[in-house]
C-alpha cells in the first residue's frame, strides 16, 4: 500500500478536489447518495452542533481539511480550538477559511494523528469527520486521540467503513488501489478500536457507507473522603 502519510502531505489535487466538495453541500450530497448511499445532510447537522459549545471549551479538530467544521463555530463563542492536519495545502485552505469567518482563535498546528504533539489529557472534544478511512492505522490514531481527552472528553466524528454494500466497497477497494484510503474499518471493528481505547459509552451508526460515532474517556474516579471510608461497628 502507498505511503499514506506522503500521499496527503504533499498531495495538492486530491486534497482540493475534496475540500471544493465538501464545502458545497449540494455538490457532497449528490456524491454521498451515489458514491456511499448516505444523506450527507446529517453529517452538516452533526457538525452544526459545534455553536452549542461553551466558550473556553478545548477542542480538537483532525484532520481539520480545509475547515469544514468551521462553519458550526461562531466567532462570538471563542472556543481553545486548535485545527491539525497532515497537509499544508489544506491548513492553508483551513486558515483562509477561518479567516473568511472572522474565527480570529483557531489555532493551526501540522500534525500526524498517530503521534499528536500534545499532552495527555489536553482537550474536553476531539472531531474527527471523514479521517479515519484515510489513515494507515484507524485503530492507532484513535488511541492517540483518546490519549489526548481530558477524563469524561469526547471523541466525535465519522468515517466511511467497509461492508456496507458492494457498491460501497468497491467504492472503497478503488480509493485503496489509488493510495487515497487506507484499511478501514468495519462497523465491528469500529466499535471494538473505540472500546479497545479505553473509551466509553461507546455509540456508532451507520447511514449507507458513512458512520457516525462517539465515545467518552473514562471519568476520573472520586476519592472517597476518610471519613466516608470508615466502617462503624456492628
Amino acid at each position: 500500500m502507498p505511503d499514506l502519510r506522503d500521499r496527503w502531505r504533499t498531495g495538492f489535487i486530491e486534497a482540493t478536489t475534496y475540500d471544493w466538495a465538501v464545502e458545497h453541500e449540494h455538490v457532497a450530497g449528490v456524491f454521498g447518495r451515489l458514491l456511499w448511499g448516505t444523506d450527507t445532510g446529517a453529517f452538516y447537522r452533526d457538525i452544526a452542533r459545534l455553536s452549542e459549545l461553551l466558550a473556553g471549551t478545548s477542542v480538537l479538530d483532525i484532520p481539520c481539511g480545509g475547515g469544514v467544521a468551521f462553519r458550526g463555530l461562531q466567532p462570538e463563542q471563542k472556543l481553545r480550538y486548535v485545527a491539525a492536519d497532515l497537509s499544508p495545502v489544506m491548513l492553508r485552505r483551513a486558515r483562509a477559511e477561518a479567516e473568511r469567518r472572522r474565527l480570529h482563535w483557531i489555532e493551526f498546528v501540522e500534525a500526524d494523528v498517530q503521534a499528536l504533539p500534545f499532552a495527555e489529557r489536553s482537550f474536553e472534544l476531539c472531531i474527527t469527520y471523514t479521517g479515519l478511512h484515510c489513515f494507515p492505522d484507524p485503530a492507532a490514531a484513535i488511541v492517540e486521540m483518546a490519549r489526548v481527552l481530558r477524563p469524561g472528553g469526547q471523541l466525535r466524528g465519522t468515517s466511511v467503513i467497509r461492508q456496507a454494500g458492494l457498491r460501497q466497497d468497491a467504492v472503497v477497494r478503488l480509493m485503496q488501489a489509488a493510495g487515497l484510503f487506507g484499511p478501514g474499518l468495519t462497523p465491528a471493528e469500529l466499535r471494538t478500536s473505540l472500546a479497545d481505547a479505553g473509551l466509553v459509552k461507546v455509540e456508532a451508526s451507520a447511514d449507507g457507507a458513512l458512520a457516525y460515532f462517539s465515545a467518552r474517556r473514562r471519568a476520573a474516579r472520586r476519592t472517597a473522603s476518610p471519613s466516608a471510608s470508615l466502617r462503624h461497628p456492628e
